[in-house]
């Protein structure tokens, strides 16, 4: 059964030059890339992106990292693609990464107070839905 996720590679990851690395891992993976579209973050979506996180005390810190340079943003296809692309980018925290995923190999951190983490990828087919409606302006159907 396929899926769609969304991802994005963060400003450091674009800024490191690692968007050609990170597109070879998801096609030798057999995912389909579905859109692609570099852009600067707004603070109105980052606040929506992030509306878990926007009480806590750091979370200028991820306004600040989100909005230093541009994201490249996406929609790819594939089996059970959700729980495969989280396992290729690997835990958040770049410490606790295994060398193999994305970050653990391309992940920083902490630098400036932030953890440069290179990736994001939906955490379930609903947070899918919601983060491609409102990067993407549509639904996930």
């Amino acid at each position: 059964m396929t899926e769609k996720t969304f991802f994005m590679i963060k400003p450091d990851g674009v800024e490191r030059r690692l968007i050609g690395e990170i597109i070879h891992l998801i096609e030798r993976r057999g995912f389909t890339i579905e859109r692609l579209e570099l852009r600067m973050a707004t603070e109105d979506i980052l606040r929506q992106h992030y509306s878990h996180l926007v009480d806590k005390p750091f979370f200028g810190d991820i306004l600040g990292y989100m909005l230093s340079g541009p994201v490249l943003i996406g929609v790819i296809s594939g089996p059970k693609v959700v729980k495969s692309w989280r396992i290729m980018m690997g835990a958040t925290n770049p410490v606790d990464a295994v060398p193999g995923s994305i970050r653990g190999d391309f992940a920083m951190g902490p630098v400036d107070g932030n953890i440069k983490n290179v990736v994001h990828g939906s955490d379930s087919k609903e947070a899918a839905q919601r983060e491609i409606a409102l990067w993407f302006g549509q639904s996930n159907n």
